[in-house]
């Protein structure tokens, strides 16, 4: 039987791009799910997100068990678990976009908005670089597509990129790793990337 990987659905993410993405990568079997059973099953769970993090967690919430089902799975020594953009941003204790909210606290830290001025306008939009911080078998340094307000800041740091100062691209804690970047639309970075999220053995 083929390896699957759950790409759960809760209705604040870009699914469809994500799912090609991951296939395109290597994927065999990606089950797109709002059922926790089936995310608990899994063998990768990736979780994607788009908009704010208020919203993507009350999303995230308001499916009976999955939160738990996401806590339990990928806990120490469990399943290989990839955040993109806000589903990163939702590993961390909390978030500061429309007040103050609680985050899925795997990874300490908060995520914050970035500061514009003249020259560095907000949203951070469109190709930048990746640059690891240390070795990690996921992260290497390349280009990668950007579309965020707000970044994290805090403890798990695995790669940053640069837009008026440094800001966090990827952060991570054992078996769980997320970037701020879009893997589906990094072209061959990011198809790179996701071919070794597919083989990782943490």
């Amino acid at each position: 039987m083929s390896s699957t990987v759950a790409l759960i659905d809760y209705g604040a993410g870009n699914l469809q791009s994500v799912r090609n993405a991951l296939k395109a990568a290597g994927a065999a079997n990606v089950l797109v799910t709002a059922d926790p059973d089936v995310a608990a099953k899994a063998d990768r769970i990736v979780l994607p997100g788009v908009g704010a993090f208020a919203h993507c967690m009350q999303a995230l919430s308001a499916i009976d068990g999955m939160v738990e089902a996401l806590d339990s799975a990928t806990g120490e020594g469990g399943r290989p678990f990839l955040g993109i953009c806000v589903g990163m941003q939702l590993m961390a204790e909390a978030g500061e976009e429309h007040g103050r909210h609680a985050g899925l606290g795997w990874v300490k830290g908060t995520v914050r908005l970035l500061q514009g001025h003249d020259t560095i306008k907000i949203p951070h939009m469109g190709w930048n670089d990746v640059v690891p911080i240390g070795d990690h078998p996921l992260i290497s340094a390349g280009e990668a597509y950007f579309l965020h307000s707000f970044a994290f800041e805090g403890e798990g740091v695995l790669a940053t990129s640069d837009h008026g100062g440094p800001l966090t691209a990827a952060i991570g804690v054992g078996n769980r790793i997320g970037v701020q970047f879009h893997p589906e639309k990094s072209q061959r970075y990011g198809l790179e990337f996701l071919a070794r999220f597919l083989e990782w053995m943490p």
